[in-house]
C-alpha cells in the first residue's frame, strides 16, 4: 500500500510538472491573443524555448500568411549583439507595430503591420545569445559568448538532435531530457527553401551560420537544411572598412567640406582609424571632421540626435524604477508631427510592453528566469561578449562557390555601416557584374539603387534604400517589403510581379 501511494504521488507530480511546462512555455505554445491587440491575432504565432547546452533560447515563430508549405522559411537574427528578437518582430519585419500616434500612457496598443515579411515567408525570431530578451542560461558558462560561438548556437538551435530519456530515471526527470530542437519538431518545414535573415551587427554572424549549415549538411547531420541563401540589412561585415568609410560618406552627404575632405584624405593617406600619434596634420583634420559630425545622428543623418530612453541593463533596480515611472508617461509619443520626433521614443513602448506580466504570460515566458527585459542588453555587449571576428569577407569569398542567392541592402543615410563600405567589400569578391548600377522603383518612384552580381550559380543583389538609415526596414517598411517580396520569389527589383492571385497576400 505505501508503495502504491508513493507511486501515485510520483505520477501526480509528473503530471503537474508536465502541465506547468505546457502553461509556462514548453516549445511549441500557440499564442492566439496578445495584450494590447484587439481580438484574435490574424496570423499563427508560436513561442517557446529550445535548449542548446546551457542556453535556453526563447523564440517567436510566425507562419507565412501566404502559402506556408511553399513559401520560404527564414530565421531572423537581430543585431546588437544582445538586442531582442522583439525589435525585429515589432520594428523591422514582423507582423505587429505599436500605435505611437494615439499613445497616452499605460500598456501600448498593437496594430497589424501591412508590410510584414510574414505575408510571404515564415519567420523564426530568436533571442540570442543568452542574456538577450527572454533567453537565459542554466549554468554560468552559458552567459559568455563570442561571434563564432553565436553562429554555432544558432545552428544548434535549428538542428541539434533530441536527447534521449534515461529509462532508469523518473518520468519527471525524463521530461527535462526531452529537449526539442526547432526543425526536428517542425518536420513539415524541412523541405521548403530556407534562408538566414539578419540585421546590423548580426551581418557578421550570417555567413558564419551559413558555413555551419553547409558543414553540417556535408557531415550528414539531420535534419538536412535546405539552405538557399540569406538576406542582410545594414550588415556589419568588416570593422576597419566601415570605420574608414565614414569620412568619405560624410563628404558625400555634405557634412564636411570638399577642402577638409581632401586635406584629410592626403594627410591620413585614406586611413582614418588607428592613426599614427605623430601624424599631427591627420589628427588635426580628424578633429575638425569630428566637430562637424558629433551632433549628427549616425543611424540616420536626417533624424535628430536624441537621448537614450531605454533602461540601462547595468543597473537592475534603476531599470525597474524607469519602467514603472514611464509606463504612464511620454504623451509626446502622440504627436509624430512635432519637429523633433525621435524614433527611439518607440523603444520606450516595447520596454513597457515586454516587462508587463500579462504580456509575459501570454508569450509563455518562464516565470522567474528573466527579471527585467531590455531592448538591447548593454551588460552583455560590454562585459559578457567577446568580439572575435573583425571581418567576414573571407566567409563570403568561400560562399561564392556554393550557389547561394544573397540580398544585401543598405540605407544611403546610414553612417554606422556606410553603404560605400558594403559596396567595397562586395567588389573585393571579384564576382561578375550581371546587371550594373541602376534605380529600382516602387509604384513609379525611385526607391533606391541596385546592382546584381553572379558567379557560377552564386547570385548577389545589392540594393540601397533612398533616405533610409541603419536598419532600413524601420525607415522605409513598404519599400523594404516590396524589395524582399520580389527578391525572395526570384524576380528582379523594380519590375512588375506576374499575377499572384487576388487571394495571395503578396499580390500587388
Amino acid at each position: 500500500m505505501p508503495f502504491i501511494y508513493m507511486k501515485s504521488i510520483v505520477i501526480c507530480f509528473s503530471l503537474q510538472l508536465l502541465f506547468s511546462l505546457f502553461v509556462h512555455g514548453l516549445p511549441g505554445s500557440i499564442v492566439e491573443t496578445l495584450p494590447g491587440f484587439e481580438g484574435v491575432l490574424p496570423f499563427k504565432l508560436e513561442t517557446g524555448y529550445v535548449r542548446v547546452n546551457a542556453s535556453e533560447l526563447f523564440y517567436l515563430f510566425v507562419e507565412s500568411q501566404g502559402k506556408p508549405l511553399e513559401d520560404p522559411l527564414l530565421v531572423y537574427l537581430v543585431g546588437g549583439p544582445g538586442c531582442s528578437a522583439l525589435t525585429g518582430f515589432f520594428f523591422q519585419v514582423g507582423p505587429l507595430i505599436f500605435n505611437t500616434t494615439d499613445y497616452l500612457g499605460g500598456l501600448p496598443e498593437l496594430l497589424y503591420n501591412p508590410y510584414s515579411w510574414t505575408k510571404t515567408a515564415s519567420i523564426i525570431f530568436i533571442d540570442y545569445p543568452v542574456s538577450t530578451g527572454y533567453s537565459y542560461a542554466t549554468r554560468s558558462e552559458g552567459y559568455h559568448m563570442t561571434d563564432t560561438a553565436s553562429a554555432k548556437l544558432v545552428h544548434q538551435f535549428l538542428r541539434k538532435k533530441f536527447f534521449k530519456p534515461n529509462k532508469k530515471k523518473t518520468m519527471a526527470m525524463s521530461v527535462f531530457q526531452i529537449l526539442k530542437q526547432w526543425l526536428i519538431d517542425h518536420p513539415k518545414f524541412t523541405k521548403i527553401p530556407f534562408f538566414v535573415a539578419s540585421d546590423t551587427y548580426a551581418g557578421i554572424i550570417t555567413p558564419i551560420v551559413a558555413k555551419e549549415i553547409f558543414d553540417g549538411n556535408e557531415a550528414g547531420l539531420q535534419p538536412h537544411i535546405n539552405l538557399k541563401g540569406f538576406v542582410s540589412g545594414s550588415p556589419h561585415t568588416d570593422t576597419a572598412l566601415e570605420h574608414n568609410s565614414r569620412v568619405p560618406l560624410a563628404y558625400r552627404l555634405a557634412l564636411i567640406s570638399r577642402s577638409l575632405y581632401e586635406s584629410a584624405k592626403n594627410s591620413c593617406k585614406g586611413n582614418y582609424v588607428d592613426v599614427d600619434p605623430s601624424n599631427a596634420p591627420c589628427l588635426e583634420d580628424l578633429e575638425k571632421i569630428n566637430q562637424c559630425i558629433t551632433q549628427i545622428n549616425k543611424e540616420n543623418i536626417l533624424d535628430p540626435k536624441c537621448v537614450r530612453l531605454s533602461p540601462n541593463s547595468n543597473n537592475e533596480e534603476q531599470s525597474r524604477r524607469f519602467l514603472k515611472a514611464n509606463s504612464q508617461r511620454f504623451p509626446v509619443l502622440s504627436s509624430k508631427i512635432q519637429d523633433y520626433w525621435c524614433q527611439n521614443f518607440e523603444y520606450v513602448l516595447v520596454d513597457v510592453w515586454a516587462n508587463d506580466e500579462r504580456v509575459r504570460d501570454a508569450l509563455h515566458v518562464r516565470r522567474g528566469t528573466v527579471t527585467t527585459w531590455y531592448t538591447c542588453n548593454s551588460f552583455l555587449q560590454e562585459v559578457l561578449y567577446t568580439y572575435n571576428v573583425f571581418t567576414a569577407v573571407d566567409y563570403y569569398q568561400n560562399l561564392t562557390r556554393k550557389g547561394l542567392q544573397i540580398l544585401i541592402y543598405s540605407g544611403d543615410h546610414d553612417m554606422v555601416v556606410p553603404y560605400i563600405s558594403t559596396e567595397k567589400w562586395i567588389n573585393s569578391l571579384n564576382i561578375t557584374v550581371d546587371t550594373d548600377w541602376r534605380p529600382w522603383f516602387v509604384q513609379g518612384q525611385v526607391a533606391g539603387y541596385t546592382v546584381k552580381y553572379s558567379n557560377y550559380g552564386f547570385r548577389l543583389t545589392f540594393a540601397t534604400l533612398k533616405g533610409a538609415g541603419h536598419s532600413p526596414s524601420q525607415y522605409t517598411p513598404r519599400w523594404c517589403y516590396n524589395m524582399f517580396e520580389r527578391w525572395i520569389h526570384y524576380y528582379p527589383l523594380g519590375e512588375k510581379l506576374p499575377q499572384l492571385g487576388e487571394n495571395h497576400p503578396g499580390a500587388t
